[in-house]
């Protein structure tokens, strides 16, 4: 099963937003939020609700993509998220996410016995590429007890 089929089956928001999985590996995950006029706001583009989920979905399937191998061992959660709109957002959006600490680094702590915590960080596009949004999350990985 690839990650955008796992979130989009065990995420109900993923499915009601329609999300689309372009890419989802450990360097980069792309999701785009389709244009739908039930998700617009007053101003004619996507709710900022539908863009933030969307920025959270793409830094989850950059975080299972890259950590899915300690699942057996960890849960990841979001410990915190910031996000700044920039520009109106018309159309189509995507989301491009990138892990902010190198894969290895993080399963060192786990593998210490810590609860890494690590940054993704995401940029919201339109269709003419410019900038809408960006976020950070802020994961972890919690071992299981």
């Amino acid at each position: 099963m690839s990650v955008g089929e796992l979130l989009a089956a065990t995420v109900p928001m993923v499915r009601t937003l329609g999300l689309e999985f372009l890419e989802a590996t450990a360097e980069r995950a792309v999701l785009r939020l389709p244009d739908r006029p039930d998700y617009h706001n007053h101003v004619g583009g996507p709710h900022a609700g539908a863009m933030f989920t969307l920025a959270e979905s793409a830094s989850g399937a950059i975080v299972l993509a890259a950590f899915g191998d300690q699942l057996q061992r960890a849960v990841p959660l979001a410990v915190k998220a910031e996000i700044g709109y920039t520009k109106l957002a018309k159309g189509i959006v995507t989301a491009t996410a990138t892990l902010g600490r190198p894969v290895a680094d993080v399963v060192a702590e786990l593998d210490a016995g810590e609860r890494p915590e690590f940054p993704v960080a995401v940029t919201l596009t339109r269709e003419d590429a410019a900038v809408t949004g960006e976020m950070t999350v802020i994961w972890t990985l919690r071992p299981h007890s």
